[in-house]
């Protein structure tokens, strides 16, 4: 990187508007990963509507500073209320709640804060530095190559965003469907417009996400308010927020190393955070001293835990950015806000548009930085984020949903849009159909059908040994099948570690 795109980078960077982004998205995202009912997917789905009115570089950062605070807001309701706000957390509450219960609910809290920040901001310095070399491979694709990555994407998603791999790939067929809804391009002939003037363009991408993440968990949500549940109450944070320099003298390896393994699994297409902190959870009672405290509320595990889940969110975007492979649902949806900003995943995004990928980097480091400080400042106010009703929270994201799919077009159509997708995604839910699919195939589909149709045109009718006569081709195949397989690797893997939980 030469200085002069440094310092532009840091101009465009350190702006009042950025600055105040950066502030939203960090408290923004430990609350909603706190909240009863929200996720991060949903959140980032949800904001994706605000950042289109904004520049690129700040609407971006805030999304991935949503995406990697909230992950820490989630270990808060894990460390006091034994609930783990997010997936990822899980591991998390096997030592923090125990902490909770000796009255050592601050200290977990702001290990947790220091854990995630370091995790986060060292698998930023990873993408600052891996994903432009990366980047560069995408020079060699061409069309076969563009096809065979949009389905390499939509079958990681597909299978490991679901129960069942054949339900997730099936989800990932209808993405594809409705992204052929529009005006085809070789041809200039409506598909599936039902003459709506509103479809020839496809299908509105942020309607139908918003419906898709949004709507159908407040309907999935809605489902539970009224029947009668016993509502732990929210333990107190209790005693001094921050550990002592010892212990965290002693954490520094295993927050090294959590670091890593975090970073590693979350380059791993599909893999996620719940897969990352249960390795680095086993790793480090492996490694401990003390194996026999782990459950009991040891220190360690809470830092293994939180490291490895916040360094998760770099490492993913690392595949994202450079190849346009989604690491998780997450990544997906975020892969989805960049190219509404006219923002393709590949060399171009590190070279002609080096300026706004590396602010973006930047500002990802920032917040993570920004949500240690803030996780630790008001560690004992956002606890109290747990005892918020989702009757109160739901009517919020509705009204944010509907602003937000009127706002890009200022039409009607894009709010039914955005109602039939959530009613899409409800009923998706609800017969274990995961919504990721759906959405990437929407996002994929006009990608993977242009590089088919030009292969055709390529291969002059012989397109099997066409594609098995180029090198990189072939490597993607291997990797398409890999992934057909590796849903099988991920459940081996979560029945072992799910192990720990239970000894």
């Amino acid at each position: 990187m030469s200085l002069e795109l440094l310092n532009s980078v840091f101009s465009e960077l350190f702006t009042v508007e950025v600055m105040l982004v950066l502030f939203l998205g960090v408290v923004g995202g430990i609350f909603i990963g706190a909240l009863p009912g929200l996720s991060t997917l949903m959140a980032v789905a949800l904001l994706i509507p605000v950042t289109f009115s904004m520049d690129p570089i700040p609407g971006l950062i805030m999304l991935t500073a949503v995406y990697t605070s909230s992950m820490f807001g989630g270990s808060i309701v894990a460390i006091l209320l034994h609930t783990p706000g997010t997936p990822s957390s899980a591991a998390t509450s096997l030592d923090g709640y125990p902490m909770t219960l000796k009255g050592q609910g601050a200290k977990a809290i702001g290990i947790s804060a220091i854990s995630s920040m370091l995790g986060g901001f060292f698998s930023a310095i990873v993408l600052l530095f891996l994903a432009p070399p990366l980047a560069g491979v995408s020079i060699m694709f061409s069309a076969p190559e563009y096809f065979l990555i949009a389905i390499f994407g939509l079958t990681i998603i597909g299978s490991l965003s679901a129960q069942s791999m054949v339900k997730g790939l099936m989800a990932g067929v209808f993405g594809l469907f409705i992204g052929t809804i529009g005006v085809d391009i070789f041809t200039g002939y409506n598909r599936f417009t039902f003459g709506f003037a509103e479809l020839q363009g496809g299908l509105p991408l942020i309607p139908a996400m918003v419906g898709l993440f949004s709507i159908s968990q407040v309907l999935i949500q809605i489902e539970s308010i009224g029947k009668e549940q016993v509502k732990q109450k929210i333990a107190k944070v209790k005693g001094k927020v921050l550990p002592t320099f010892s212990e965290l003298k002693k954490l520094l390896p295993n927050i090294t190393r959590s670091s890593f393994i975090g970073t590693f699994v979350g380059i791993l297409p599909g893999a996620g955070g719940d897969i990352a902190s249960w390795v680095s959870y086993n790793e480090a009672r492996r490694f401990s001293k003390n194996k026999d405290t782990f459950g009991k509320g040891n220190i360690e595990g809470v830092a293994a835990a939180e490291t490895a889940n916040n360094s998760v969110t770099g490492g993913s975007l690392i595949p994202t950015l450079t190849l346009g492979v989604p690491g998780s649902a997450t990544t997906a949806v975020v892969l989805g806000g960049f190219m509404i900003h006219g923002l393709n995943p590949g060399n171009e995004l590190f070279t002609t548009q080096a300026n706004i990928s590396y602010s973006i980097i930047f500002g990802f480091m920032l917040a993570n930085i920004l949500m240690g400080v803030f996780g630790l400042l008001g560690a004992r106010y956002f606890a109290k984020v747990g005892d918020i009703s989702f009757t109160f929270v739901a009517p919020v994201v509705v009204g944010l949903s509907v602003v937000g799919a009127y706002a890009v077009n200022n039409s009607m159509f894009d709010i039914w849009v955005m109602l039939i997708f959530g009613v899409i995604g409800y009923l998706s839910r609800k017969v274990g159909f995961h919504p990721a699919p759906i959405i990437l195939g929407l996002i994929l589909g006009p990608i993977a059908e242009s590089g088919f149709r030009q292969s055709l045109t390529m291969s002059q009718g012989n397109l099997l040994s066409f594609y098995f006569s180029r090198p990189i081709s072939v490597t993607i195949m291997v990797l398409i099948v890999g992934a057909l397989l590796s849903p099988l690797i991920i459940k081996w893997m979560k029945n072992k570690y799910n192990k720990i939980e239970k000894d």
